[in-house]
Parts: structure tokens; C-alpha cells; sequence
């Protein structure tokens, strides 16, 4: 076996496990910043492999991972999207050290919806959770401005049409508290442009607030507050797309 087999530049290892450009990454290692196995890195060069040697820039470890999968709490006033040139994204959300090249939420809210955005980039698992032949649930708490009656569970159920003609797939309605009939939870397995919004119109009420609390396997965090990112643990990862 040759001997740097599994074994990738230094630079690029930086490069795919940092947000940082090729550019500030020589700059470091210009710089004496940069560190393997606790030695002084000096060459961009040089061959490191993955997971198995120890890299640093100013003391802060690079942890190699083949993949990032991120559960976001996205406040209202945020956009799903890589880049956008008026509103924050998601992505400005995620603190320096998740931060890594390729990153996209994975299916979009509203911007004035908040809760779980997933973030990864794992292009084949984001497919397999956005393909509408897995019917990833997705579960969503809305406020309302006027109470929807009984016969709206029935209703969502059917997989009802809304405005424009546009046909939705069977959904399910539910309410958490049952004397207060505003306050709803509904569960879909597709994403609809302004889908939930849209239901509950054309069941005759409209959403005031709305927050995405699950989807597929996985609840967002109680503990994660509004705006906050945090890494998922490998179960959480396989749930994404299971219940």
C-alpha cells in the first residue's frame, strides 16, 4: 500500500472542514497558526489523514466529519436560502465552528415561521428526506384567528384542495387542547408553497403564528432557544427520515 493512502493536503482538509477560503487557510499556516499533532504545520502541502491526526488553527481543533447535520430553531425574520441580499439566512446563524462549506437547509419555512430547519451537506439524505415517495412527515403548531370546528379534521383528511385548484395530500389535524380550538397541530408529509397557511384559509380561518416541531423522526429541541444551532446526534440523523 502506497504510504499516503487515505491521506489528503493539508490545505484541502481545511478546506472541507472550515468555512474558510483557500486563501486564509495559507494565510495561517503562513502565520505558524496552524497545528498537526500538536507540531507546527509549515508546508500546505503536507499529507494528513483524515480522522486520524489532530489539526488545529489557534488552538481550536478541526474535527474531521465526512458530514455536518444541524437542527436549527429558526426565529421569525430569517430566510431559508444559502444567500440572500436584504434578510438573514439560516445559514449566518451557525456559529464559526459548524460552519463548513456545502451547507443548505434542507426544505425551507416561511420567513415569518419559526422552529426546526434541518441543515446538512448531505446531498443523498436531503434528497431522501425532500422525495415525496418517503412522505417525511413534517408537524407543525399553529395559532389561528378564529377556531376551526370538527368537521375541518375531516377536512385536512381527505387531502383537500386549495386555493388555485391545487390538490394537497391527506393531512391530519389535531387539537392539542381540545377547548381551544385556535390552537392546532397539523401534520403534513409534502411542502406546498405557504402550504399550511393555505389548508387553514380554505378551512376558513387564517394562521397568526406558526412553528414547525418535528420532522420525520425527530422533535426539535425544547432546550434549543430561537436562533440557536446544535450538532444531531447520529440517532437523531437516522430518525430524520423514519418515525
Amino acid at each position: 500500500m502506497h504510504p499516503n493512502s487515505g491521506k489528503i493536503r493539508l490545505d484541502r482538509y481545511l478546506s472541507e472542514q472550515t468555512s474558510y477560503s483557500r486563501n486564509e487557510i495559507k494565510e495561517f499556516i503562513k502565520r505558524r497558526v496552524v497545528t498537526v499533532n500538536g507540531e507546527t504545520a509549515r508546508l500546505f502541502d503536507m499529507k494528513i489523514a483524515p480522522g486520524t491526526d489532530a489539526v488545529s488553527i489557534e488552538g481550536n481543533a478541526v474535527e474531521y466529519r465526512e458530514h455536518v447535520y444541524l437542527m436549527l430553531n429558526k426565529p421569525a425574520g430569517t430566510v431559508c436560502a444559502t444567500r440572500d441580499e436584504l434578510s438573514e439566512t439560516v445559514l449566518q446563524l451557525i456559529p464559526e465552528n459548524l460552519r463548513r462549506k456545502g451547507l443548505f437547509p434542507a426544505g425551507r419555512l416561511d420567513k415569518d415561521t419559526e422552529g426546526f430547519v434541518f441543515i446538512t451537506d448531505d446531498g443523498d439524505l436531503a434528497h431522501r428526506m425532500l422525495s415525496p415517495k418517503n412522505h417525511v412527515e413534517k408537524l407543525y403548531y399553529a395559532e389561528l384567528s378564529e377556531p376551526l370546528s370538527e368537521s375541518a379534521i375531516e377536512l385536512f383528511a381527505s387531502g383537500m384542495t386549495v386555493d388555485g385548484g391545487e390538490k394537497c395530500l391527506p393531512a391530519k389535524l389535531t387539537f392539542p387542547d381540545p377547548s381551544d380550538r385556535k390552537k392546532v397541530h397539523i401534520t403534513l408529509c409534502e411542502g406546498k408553497f405557504h402550504q399550511v397557511k393555505r389548508m387553514v384559509h380554505a378551512a376558513g380561518s387564517e394562521v397568526v403564528y406558526l412553528r414547525r416541531i418535528r420532522i420525520g423522526g425527530v422533535t426539535l429541541d425544547e432546550n434549543l432557544p430561537l436562533g440557536a444551532v446544535r450538532e444531531m446526534l447520529h440517532k437523531e440523523v437516522e430518525n430524520i427520515i423514519a418515525l
